[in-house]
């Protein structure tokens, strides 16, 4: 019953123009940073180690305007649902079309590879910019509430995208291939994997970071374009997508190579514009030493919780916590052999000089 309130709220909500929206983002901003402080720390420690360069004035500043980036996104979240067609190709212009185009007369379909940058919903409206009968497809992991479930796929179907549930999306594409069908298949791919996908690690914002390897084990298999889809917040309320041909043959490439390129991509469009990107985001929840640890003892899913020497490393990866008995009491147990060495190694990065690191200034500790 709370799910239909929550949809028909929603439904009304989206019938008022968008700068009564912001008036109701502006308060959000502050509810989120000041009163409910939703993931701050989160936040604070990503930016300190992404631009370790930055004095903490100037860390703040970013932090704030990605607060008040998040409140934006949010109202216009569902906006879509009550605006016409002709608003949206005027808020959210698709430069550089023609590079999809050169694919499609060639008879080949297209990998687009993005980021949670800017307001990442607002891509599905590609399909309006669209010529001929070209499908577009939105991978989307779905949610538990099914009535949410369901507003969200209409919301992002709202302008011709198909939004495809992440684990059928290799069926889709096979079955296009086979019968022809051109497509455009857009892949996020800047979240952290799970445990069992820890298998490919590079620098990114300075950090030793595992990424997501199925848009290239896809574009290789099939041979399908990639490009990059990179989005400029131009004001409130008005975007600027653009197309970046990465790879034409992506079967010719070696292994990660790929991968790094389009995570080189989303680095540099971050660097320039940092407020825009999805630092809520636990991306750098797992270390090496951890994937060090499950490649060696081969254990699955749902064997690594109740394991101590995995639930130790865990500790150890996600920022060291000290002074707990319990936690103390294991490390003495498994600190030895291999997997030992690997937590050693971890801190040993994280904290070279064997001393914690201070907040930057200007930043109060949660």
């Amino acid at each position: 019953m709370v799910s239909y309130l929550l949809r028909g709220l929603i439904w009304i909500i989206s019938y008022l123009p968008l700068r009564v929206l912001y008036f109701f983002s502006d308060i959000l901003y502050y509810l989120l940073y000041y009163v409910v402080r939703y993931r701050r720390n989160v936040v604070r420690t990503n930016l300190r180690n992404a631009f370790p360069e930055k004095e903490g004035t100037e860390l703040t500043r970013i932090e704030k305007k990605f607060y008040r980036n998040l409140g934006d996104i949010f109202v216009e979240l569902y906006k879509p649902w009550h605006m016409s067609e002709q608003e949206m190709r005027r808020r959210c212009v698709f430069k550089h079309t023609e590079i999809l185009q050169k694919y499609y007369d060639q008879g080949r379909s297209v990998i687009g590879v993005l980021g949670h940058y800017g307001n990442w919903e607002w891509m599905a409206s590609y399909a309006l910019w669209t010529k001929g009968n070209i499908d577009f497809y939105t991978l989307y992991k779905p949610m538990h509430n099914k009535v949410m479930d369901q507003l969200m796929i209409e919301i992002r179907s709202r302008f011709g995208a198909r939004p495809v549930p992440k684990n059928d999306i290799l069926r889709l594409i096979v079955s296009n291939l086979r019968e022809g069908r051109l497509f455009l298949a857009g892949f996020i791919a800047d979240q952290t994997p799970n445990v069992n996908n820890l298998n490919f690690w590079m620098e990114f914002l300075h950090q030793d970071t595992p990424v997501f390897m199925g848009t290239e084990k896809i574009a290789r298999k099939f041979n399908l374009p990639v490009i990059s889809l990179q989005m400029k917040k131009l004001k409130r309320g008005y975007y600027e997508v653009d197309f970046v041909d990465l790879c034409g043959e992506p079967a010719l490439l070696a292994p990660g190579e790929l991968t790094r390129m389009h995570t080189r991509f989303l680095e540099q469009q971050i660097q320039k514009a940092p407020e825009y990107w999805l630092w809520s985001h636990r991306r750098w929840k797992h270390k090496r030493e951890e994937a060090v640890y499950l490649e060696e003892s081969g254990e699955k899913e749902d064997e690594k919780s109740r394991n101590p020497l995995y639930c130790c490393l865990r500790t150890s990866a996600v920022g060291g916590v000290r002074g707990r008995s319990g936690q103390a009491a294991a490390e003495r147990e498994v600190l030895s052999g291999a997997a030992g060495r690997a937590v050693q190694y971890g801190r040993a990065r994280q904290n070279p000089a064997g001393r914690q690191d201070p907040l930057p200034a200007g930043i109060d500790a949660e």
